[in-house]
């Protein structure tokens, strides 16, 4: 199930209890971002004039070979985090803004807890 899926029906941690699903899948996520590249290629993407950087911008970045770099791009599509589009011999990365909101909202609890 898509973490947007998970999250539709799961109010914030301080109002009720994740299930058994919804605790998977949001863990998926969080378990992207606790890669150091992984969060690094997120924040390369959102820094970006346009919120959007080439593969070859992200592949630049690093120290790493092309495939490593490609690993932790479909990790981060695979979970809701990143989309991409082809144009001609490169792909572009844009952030899906809606995973980060709903990881957002999640995470909103009210300052007396």
């Amino acid at each position: 199930m898509e973490l947007l899926e998970l999250l539709e029906c799961s109010p914030p941690l301080a109002r009720e209890p994740l299930d058994a699903e919804q605790a998977a899948g949001v863990a998926r996520v969080f378990k992207a971002l606790g890669d150091p590249v992984r969060l690094r290629i997120l924040s390369i993407v959102a820094s970006r004039e346009g919120g959007e950087a080439c593969v070859c911008d992200i592949t630049d970045a690093f120290e790493l070979s092309q495939p490593t770099i490609s690993h932790h791009l479909k990790v981060l599509k695979d979970v809701g985090l990143l989309t991409s589009e082809r144009r001609a011999s490169w792909v572009y990365y844009r952030l899906v803004p809606d995973t980060l909101a709903e990881l957002s909202t999640l995470l909103n609890t009210p300052a007396t807890v």
